[in-house]
């Protein structure tokens, strides 16, 4: 939980409130599906952990990781450092705690959905 020093007093946010951002971010992205599931064990992921979105807090300073579906038709790459960027001027411009990456995973290519 990052924890920022007010005149008035101190300000606490936690890991949870990045990642609710993190996903309001992504569902204004065109080409991105949803979210990635995935479950324990599965290869390819760095970390254990069962959610498609994480957060690490260290010194003041976040590390957001991402996996995803993106849409088919669309070009992977831009699409993804599109994530990239905009998560990461959001999640500083709304909290003011630096970003120092935002790794994103595609897991898969989905056909998108008829509106």
């Amino acid at each position: 939980m990052e924890q920022k020093a007010a005149a008035s007093g101190s300000m606490k946010i936690s890991e949870n409130v990045i990642c609710t951002i993190v996903r309001t971010v992504l569902s204004e992205i065109d080409g991105v599906h949803s979210l990635a599931s995935r479950t324990a064990g599965e290869s390819g992921w760095k970390s254990p952990v069962l959610s498609p979105v994480t957060v690490s807090l260290e010194a003041d300073v976040a590390v957001i990781d991402i996996g995803i579906n993106l849409c088919a038709g669309f070009r992977l790459r831009d699409v993804a450092e599109q994530v990239q960027r905009r998560v990461k001027d959001t999640v500083q411009d709304m909290t003011g705690i630096a970003v120092s990456r935002v790794n994103v995973q595609v897991a898969d290519i989905r056909a998108k959905e008829a509106v």
